[in-house]
Formats: C-alpha cells, structure tokens, sequence
C-alpha cells in the first residue's frame, strides 16, 4: 500500500460537483506484454479482481458522482470498444479513437471536444492507474484555489531497500521499500473550462502547458490523502505488487 500524506484540514467537496471526466487509454503497455499482446492497456485485470483498470476508474468515478466520461482510445481501440459497449457500466460513455498518435495532451484536447458540458470543470486520469480516493475533496481543493489545473499528488515507496547510517559510517538500519521523499504526479487531475484551450493539439502538455501554467502560479497539487490507495500498473511487477495489495484491502476492487 502506498503511504499517502494525511489530510490535517479536510477540503470541503466541490459545489457544484463535477460530472464528467475523460480517461486516456491509448497507451501500448510495452512494458507489461505478455498482458498486452491482445489488448490495451487498460484492459488488463488485476490478478483476483476479475475487473479490467478501466472498469475500476469507471467505477471509481461514478461512485464520485460522475454521470459522463469520455475514454480515449488508440492502440487496439476495437477491443476496448468491444468491452465498453458490452459491459455493464454505471455511467454513460463516449469513445473517441486517435487514428495518429497526437502525445497525452493533444489526446486530451482531442478527447475534451467530445466533452458533454464544455463549460464545466472535468477530471481526466491516465487509464493505467488504479486508487481510490476522494475526487470530490480534490475538486474543492482545486475550487478553494481558484486553479486552472491541479494534479493529483503520490508518494510511492522506493522499489529497492534503504540503508540508514551514522555520521561514522556505520550501518544502522535496513528499510524495506520506504516512501519516497518526493511526490510525484498521479496521474488524475481536475481542469477548469479554460485548460482546454491551453493544450496543445500535438504533444505532451506536462512539458508546455502545465510549466505555464506553474509559472503563472495556476497550477495547484493535492496530496492523495493517507490511508487512500493509488499505484500505477507500469510493469508486470506493478501488476503483482498490486493483486498483492489489493487482496488485502479488498473495499479497494
């Protein structure tokens, strides 16, 4: 389980809420074949959960009070097509399939035309994540803020162990994969109406859009809090590591 920083002050939840969303699911997952052979990414299940990482988010984000979601396809987009449009899904879904690859942010902006309330603030995730935690908190982080963006914030733990020393040398520890003493992107995110504008239509918006907007101080992070679930399925050992964790925490299938 990823160790998460606590939320001292809790943010009130976002009025009015936000209803609709757009998951990037486009990805190849090179790195997680044999899994991905035949489908793409985020169609892989979790060992034991018997859920596909789209159909968690999905899940996940209806349960957050989102009614429409938009889901970006690209490699294998058939068979991602196949299973939305079969499955038993507790929100309404639209697809929109990149025929070129247009990079994350030109996959975002593509996908955000399709969004059924323009005007409104939307989430977006990237559709190899799998967490649980409060969007609706997040989004009154992000109104409290008056942001144009806010990411979502994660301390993942070290994949290798620590060893703790003395001024002299000596070893007096050995830490088992400890949290990371930097957050990182999450990988979910709140925008308001404007952000869609300021991506570009090819390209990745992490090295334009979102160093704008930081500079202009635009840009907020929420840290997901302590307790909550977050990890992103990279690696056939994220794949493991994650049925591990989640079979012990099993309000988080």
């Amino acid at each position: 389980m990823q160790n998460m920083d606590r939320e001292t002050h809790p943010h009130p939840l976002c009025d009015p809420p936000v209803t609709q969303a757009v998951i990037l699911a486009g990805g190849q997952g090179t790195r997680l074949r044999p899994f991905t052979d035949d489908r793409p990414k985020p169609m892989v299940e979790i060992p034991g959960t018997g859920t596909p990482i789209i159909g968690h988010q999905l899940t996940w984000l209806a349960s957050e009070g989102v009614t429409d979601a938009v889901v970006a396809c690209g490699h294998l987009a058939g068979v991602l097509e196949e299973w939305l449009e079969s499955a038993d899904l507790p929100l309404t879904v639209t697809t929109v399939v990149e025929h070129e690859p247009l990079g994350r942010g030109g996959g975002l902006k593509y996908a955000a035309a399709s969004l059924p309330r323009p005007d409104d603030t939307w989430y977006a995730a990237n559709g190899d994540v799998w967490t649980h935690f409060s969007l609706r908190r997040m989004a009154g982080f992000h109104q409290e803020r008056g942001a144009t963006a806010t990411l979502a914030l994660a301390r993942p733990h070290i994949p290798w162990g620590a060893v703790e020393t003395n001024e002299f040398g000596q070893v007096l520890d050995f830490i088992e994969s400890p949290p990371s003493p930097y957050l990182v992107n999450a990988g979910v995110y709140v925008f308001s109406p404007e952000f869609t504008e300021l991506l570009p239509d090819h390209g990745d918006h992490e090295r334009t859009t979102f160093p704008q907007l930081a500079r202009e101080r635009r840009l907020a992070g929420y840290p997901i809090p302590q307790g909550s679930y977050w990890r992103a399925i990279d690696t056939v050992k994220d794949l493991t590591e994650a049925a591990r964790e989640i079979a012990h925490r099993p309000h988080h299938r």
